[in-house]
């Protein structure tokens, strides 16, 4: 028996941040992050609290560290995540629940560079999707909207017919300001995170429905608790 997740509810696209999401690469994150920290002498556990899920421009600048040229710094911390693909894995469930989708009705849109991201997927066992949405292709990154309301609009889509799968706190603010609705995949996180919306571990337990008019649903195979 299935639940669905967001009853009658019918929805144009799915919009998927890729770490922590659709792959785990926290692992290589924290490493890379926390030699640059040392490096810089900034506060590794501070630092790493808030670089999930954000532009690593955006970061950098806000830490304002005297002589630092951010868009250096990024070069370097790319080409060293690039490098460092150890421990990437599919959250579990993933790849088959992406291949249950219609191509036309799903993107990626990642705080992560162009290059990295698909060094990531490949990593990961994915393919790059048709449309990936990228740091580079948007001014604001998450917490603000812009990525997924550009997911959106080249998906042909009103972003309130959209539904996000997020894992990190700036993306989910990110649609909560695009006005999406949104489940949380809580694979890597290391505590309870406390939200309003959906949640599940991964999607081992998720299943879809493609309506007649090409719409989607997305339930949970698990049976209700009685």
């Amino acid at each position: 028996m299935s639940v669905p997740i967001y009853p009658g509810r019918s929805f144009g696209a799915f919009l998927f941040d890729m770490d922590g999401t659709l792959l785990d690469s926290i692992a290589v994150a924290d490493r890379v992050w926390s030699a640059w920290a040392l490096r810089h002498n900034v506060d590794v556990e501070a630092l790493l609290s808030v670089v999930h899920g954000r532009k690593a421009i955006e970061t950098i600048t806000r830490l304002g560290l005297p002589g630092v040229d951010p868009a250096e710094e990024v070069k370097l911390l790319t080409a060293a995540e690039v490098a460092d693909v150890a421990g990437i894995q599919p959250i579990a469930g993933a790849g088959n629940f992406l291949a249950s989708l219609p191509m036309d009705r799903w993107a990626i849109v990642t705080s992560a560079p162009r290059e990295l991201a698909i060094v990531r997927l490949r990593a990961a066992g994915f393919r790059t999707p048709p449309l990936l949405i990228t740091g580079e292709d948007v001014q604001n990154g998450k917490p603000a909207p812009d990525c997924f309301l550009l997911a959106a609009e080249r998906l042909g889509q009103r972003i309130e017919d959209c539904l996000v799968f997020e894992d990190a706190a700036a993306g989910i603010k990110a649609a909560e300001a695009a006005g999406a609705s949104i489940i949380v995949i809580s694979a890597t996180h290391k505590a309870k995170l406390e939200t309003r919306h959906a949640t599940a571990e991964n999607y081992s337990a998720l299943q879809v429905e493609v309506t007649p008019s090409g719409l989607l649903r997305v339930s949970n195979k698990s049976r209700p608790e009685e």
